[in-house]
């Protein structure tokens, strides 16, 4: 799953998305366990808003994507954020992160870990961040709940617009209710009456609480809260993310 594609969309699509508010609260969650600045990953970054956001509240951020068009996204908007320190970003597989020393916190956004296409996956890439984390850093990420994974994605067709693009996104849910097939189709207007079509596939796998917390333990990391967005209390039923807050207890060897 490149994203090659999508990435020059995804900011066109995703213009509901509060990033100033999100870091926000991650930076609020953060300085409950002590951490008010230090060097900090955003996994999965995507085109770095939010990267950008927390790297203007005073973290050091490193943002790592897979894709290096997401990447070029992200990297083109020092322009925009004249007031924070440029980020760090590589281009990486969250599954064999390899960072240059360690790190106080961590956090993985948007449902990039349903993007891992297995259990063990999950766990390498929990891993992985745990092995790079300083004893007591922090590591908060996110996933779609039960509901938003069957119901609102389920076998449920959208269609966005905007007066730059269109984007019709098909969604098909596997017989067992733990896949998600994703397609993505892009208009863009080229000359009068001819369209542009572009195309993007990719899939979300859905893990329970149970996975997620095992992972976590597994990797050394001791669950502190899991809450739905932007709250203190345990994701509502009609809650679209659940939002995991660990702690690092026991540090990794490095290999």
């Amino acid at each position: 799953m490149s994203y090659s594609v999508f990435a020059g969309y995804y900011d066109l699509f995703t213009d509901d998305v509060d990033y100033p508010r999100r870091a926000a609260w991650i930076a609020e969650l953060l300085k409950e366990q002590g951490l008010t600045d230090g060097l900090t990953l955003d996994l999965a970054c995507g085109t770095g808003s939010l990267t950008w956001e927390l790297s203007a509240l005073g973290y050091d951020m490193i943002g790592v994507d897979q894709s290096p068009e997401m990447l070029m996204e992200a990297t083109a908007k020092a322009g925009d954020c004249p007031e924070a320190r440029p980020p760090l970003f590589l281009c990486q597989d969250m599954t064999s992160l390899d960072l240059f020393g360690t790190i106080t916190a961590a956090v993985c956004t948007l449902d990039s870990i349903n993007h891992l296409s297995s259990p063990a996956k999950v766990e390498k890439t929990i891993e992985r961040v745990g092995l790079f984390m300083e004893k007591d850093g922090i590591f908060i990420f996110d996933v779609n709940t039960l509901y938003k994974h069957q119901t609102l994605l389920g076998d449920n067709s959208y269609v966005y617009e905007n007066e730059e693009a269109m984007c019709v996104w098909r969604n098909s849910l596997s017989q067992d209710g733990r896949r998600v097939d994703i397609a993505l189709d892009f208009f863009t207007l080229a000359e009068e009456d001819l369209y542009l079509r572009e195309s993007e596939e990719f899939s979300e796998w859905y893990y329970s609480p149970e996975e997620l917390t095992a992972a976590l333990e597994k990797a050394g990391f001791e669950l502190l809260g899991r809450y739905g967005e932007f709250t203190r209390q345990a994701p509502a039923q009609d809650c679209q993310r659940a939002v995991y807050v660990a702690r690092k207890k026991i540090l990794s060897q490095k290999v």
